[in-house]
């Protein structure tokens, strides 16, 4: 990576009370060099200013470039946030998965929407998946000598033919070299394995997860987790993708798949090791797992057990928090995709058992997505205005801000926040979880 394709990276935020603070750093500076090195990414900056003597190159936001010498105590964080965790640009995905979500999206809408990333450092700092195929040999050096593990690699399938049929992809049917590669440099990797009925299923998802769970051994296993998801599909797909959604009675017949191969593991590993994404059984409209189940929710970013995390957690904060009655009467209305309509109408009945509180649960399908089976975090704005209208929303919506833009009131569809409440013309509350869930209905 030359020098000059990594530009300065420019601050966002300098925490309170920090060393950057009393130095005088402000938001919209620059850094350029740490100890006369250029940081590549959010990795580098971490790695440099490890030292206890630092010697900083800034650009000012009225680009007046500043010396800055620091000592400091080797533990001690300079208390800078950066628009970008990447200074020298995104790595992209070269393959053509026809499930990929960025390809199912309709043209038009903002850009960050089309940005197919298959970059090792967005998988190891917050544990977004990649495939393996992208990474140069410089890339594998760096992620053996800075020993970044773990990262999340989506898998799908082990036999060499079948991978490059889903990947679209020469370079795909080396994953199994790959695994052995973490496992001989003890470096560990969560996978997961989305299943698309008629090509990955059956026989071949049996022997995808059986060489993943041939890498769980050992006191630093080379697969820690396997994640199997269902294949998610929009009508803005492409027509010649060959692909079929999930039925219900496929979705019953993977759980079933799955947990006997898990029982089997747990055997043998005293753990699951394979653990089934919470659509499999929203689909298959059967009971989800217990709690137990999942062990240390090593895939919760995957959505396996998130609901079942979810319901604890609420009804932990629910018994110290909601009331026997309010004050003043109050209706709201609680938005969720119709994926969870069926495991949250407990909650509901706790809600409305404070005298006084009217919550409804309105769960929606998208419209938009072409989907019949929805998750709450893929609705969009024209969802809420298709299915909400003429429905009483009494004082307000509960909105879960999973279904916005980070830091943004954006919809997936690019409708704001504020058009779709003035078209409505109800007032919504995004949530973040269950406690703002509580004090909202409050």
């Amino acid at each position: 990576m030359s020098e000059t394709s990594i530009q300065p990276a420019k601050i966002s935020r300098v925490l309170p009370h920090s060393i950057a603070q009393e130095i005088g750093f402000e938001s919209g500076d620059s850094l350029v060099s740490i100890n006369g090195i250029r940081p590549r990414d959010l990795i580098d900056y971490q790695y440099l200013c490890a030292d206890e003597n630092l010697s900083l190159e800034i650009i000012d936001a009225g680009g007046q470039t500043h010396a800055i010498d620091i000592e400091k105590d080797y533990e001690d964080d300079l208390g800078l946030e950066f628009e970008t965790a990447l200074f020298d640009g995104l790595i992209q995905c070269n393959n053509r998965c026809p499930f990929c979500f960025i390809d199912q999206q309709p043209p038009g809408k903002r850009q960050t929407l089309y940005l197919k990333d298959d970059d090792y450092r967005l998988s190891f700092l917050y544990g977004s998946y990649l495939t393996l195929t992208n990474l140069t040999s410089k890339e594998w050096e760096r992620i053996e000598n800075l020993r970044l593990s773990p990262l999340y690699v989506s898998v799908h399938a082990t036999e060499p033919d079948i991978r490059i049929k889903l990947l679209k992809n020469p370079r795909a049917g080396q994953i199994l070299e790959q695994l052995k590669w973490f496992q001989e440099r003890r470096l560990q990797i969560h996978t997961q394995v989305v299943v698309c009925p008629g090509i990955n299923d059956g026989i071949h998802l049996e022997r995808t997860l059986l060489d993943l769970v041939s890498f769980h051994e050992g006191d630093i296993p080379a697969v820690d987790s396997v994640a199997v998801v269902p294949v998610g599909l929009t009508r803005f797909r492409p027509p010649e993708d060959q692909l079929i959604p999930v039925s219900k009675e496929k979705a019953q017949e993977v759980i079933f798949q799955v947990q006997q191969l898990q029982a089997g593991f747990k055997q043998q590993f005293g753990s699951n090791v394979v653990w089934l994404a919470d659509e499999w059984f929203l689909i298959a409209r059967t009971q989800l797992p217990r709690q137990s189940h999942y062990e240390t929710y090593p895939q919760i970013g995957n959505g396996v057990g998130s609901i079942r995390q979810f319901i604890k957690q609420f009804q932990t904060t629910a018994k110290k928090l909601l009331p026997k009655k309010i004050g003043k009467p109050k209706h709201l209305v609680w938005l969720v995709g119709n994926a969870v309509e069926i495991a949250f109408e407990p909650l509901v009945k706790q809600l409305n058992a404070v005298e006084g509180l009217r919550v409804d649960l309105i769960a929606l399908n998208s419209v938009y997505w072409g989907q019949e089976i929805t998750v709450t975090g893929l609705l969009t704005g024209e969802d809420l205005l298709k299915g909400l209208k003429g429905k009483d929303l009494g004082e307000g919506i509960l909105l879960p801000s999973v279904m916005l833009k980070a830091g943004e009131n954006v919809f997936l569809d690019d409708f704001t926040l504020e058009f779709v409440e003035t078209q409505l013309g109800v007032k919504i509350y995004p949530v973040a979880g269950v406690e703002e869930l509580i004090a909202a209905c409050l």
